[in-house]
């Protein structure tokens, strides 16, 4: 897994803030280099190309959260409370680095570049192999059904609060929100719960 140095981190932070406000496609290199007050020259050294930087970005936010997974799984705790736990933790990631993951389901849809986010999906494949050992764990102790499928369950948490989250303003009238505050710890809290219950659903015999 790729480690970066304060001054690339610094140069992700920043590329990330440029691409979730202009696009991929609106933010160039030298808006990137002038934002970070440093040299084209500089971001070629470190990262390559600007599909490179893009890929660097995503592996910055997300490469953490492997290591929560493997401690999740450690932890001497039910299988049922461990994907309460999962649950908890997808959410919770994925509502504080929204901004990422939506310029990445942008790329994807759009399919604009020659890259498949090789490094994104290397990642993806080891959480979904962390959420397995979980699942197995409950089947080998008679909790979970034996032909769970464990591949839709990221797919039913993230796919549900891109829903939510993308059609804001309808759900702030529907329930009765008043600020971004209320829409925050509703996510959090409430719709947590909603979809924990949605995929124990599935799992629980």
């Amino acid at each position: 897994m790729n480690e970066f140095n304060s001054k690339q981190i610094e140069i992700l932070m920043i590329t990330e803030k440029l691409f979730a406000e202009k696009g991929y496609d609106g933010t160039s290199v030298r808006d990137i280099a002038k934002a970070a007050e440093i040299n084209v020259a500089m971001i070629s050294y470190y990262f390559g190309s600007k599909e490179k930087l893009l890929d660097a970005v995503i592996i910055n936010r997300i490469s953490g959260f492997r290591m929560i997974l493997e401690n999740l799984q450690l932890e001497t705790i039910s299988p049922i409370e461990k994907i309460k736990k999962f649950v908890s933790l997808y959410i919770n990631r994925f509502y504080m680095n929204k901004d990422i993951y939506q310029i990445i389901q942008f790329e994807i849809i759009n399919q604009k570049r020659t890259s498949d986010f090789p490094s994104f999906n290397e990642i993806k494949q080891k959480n979904l192999e962390l959420l397995e050992k979980i699942i197995s764990e409950g089947q080998n102790s008679g909790v979970f059904k034996s032909n769970c499928n464990t591949y839709l369950i990221p797919a039913i948490v993230v796919g549900t609060f891109s829903q939510v989250y993308n059609n804001k303003k309808f759900y702030f009238e529907m329930m009765n929100l008043n600020n971004d505050q209320e829409f925050e710890n509703y996510i959090l809290n409430d719709f947590t719960e909603e979809i924990t219950n949605v995929i124990l659903g599935m799992l629980i015999k």
